[in-house]
């Protein structure tokens, strides 16, 4: 793994999960963006949120953790929002893009970025409860929130943590030439009744 770079875009509750277990994977390359600042709202839910962070810069804190834990990481941290301007220099020369975003918006303009060049994006969202994965490629069209699973706005500590596992498990997979069972599909969790279903998403 330490040849391969990953780009993970928002390192909030989901990405500084996703971050650590990178780093700790041994992924070599990683590219850290996001231009929010950690708050005391933050704490219940991003594990890099600490005492310590509060009014850091998200991408910079993840950077400082991955460096704690493996010196030797390629780690570089964007502290910018994603744009239309710089979304295609921020993840080219990256082999897969995890998307840890939270905006609609953001992550049709990281989808359309990463159909340009080819590259798959894992994506992942939470919800109180719930969790919604999936490995989308080229042909496939951004999967919409999975009602009733996303009902109220509190998202619970555990939830951000399961997605990113799952997150980097695709990840895993991808980067040694497997990984595709989720391409075209979406896996979502429910952890009030601890029910999983996969459907099928549109396709181009």
């Amino acid at each position: 793994m330490k040849d391969r770079r990953v780009c993970v875009v928002g390192v909030g509750g989901i990405g500084g999960y996703v971050s650590e277990q990178l780093v700790r994977m041994g992924v070599g390359h990683i590219v850290a963006v996001d231009g929010d600042v950690f708050e005391a709202s933050n704490m219940n839910r991003q594990l890099l949120c600490t005492t310590e962070t509060l009014g850091m810069n998200k991408a910079e804190a993840a950077k400082r953790r991955a460096l704690s834990i493996s010196p030797d990481v390629d780690y570089t941290a964007i502290s910018e929002y994603l744009t239309a301007e710089n979304a295609g220099c921020i993840i080219d020369g990256c082999e897969l893009v995890v998307d840890a975003l939270d905006s609609m918006e953001s992550r049709r303009l990281l989808l359309s970025e990463c159909r340009r060049r080819g590259i798959p994006l894992v994506h992942g969202a939470v919800g109180r409860w719930s969790v919604q994965v999936s490995v989308l490629t080229p042909e496939c069209e951004l999967p919409e929130m999975c009602p009733p699973l996303f009902e109220g706005r509190d998202v619970m500590p555990f939830t951000p943590a399961l997605c990113a596992a799952l997150q980097t498990a695709a990840a895993a997979r991808l980067l040694s030439g497997e990984g595709l069972e989720l391409r075209g599909k979406l896996l979502c969790a429910d952890l009030r009744t601890n029910e999983m279903t996969c459907v099928e998403l549109a396709q181009e």
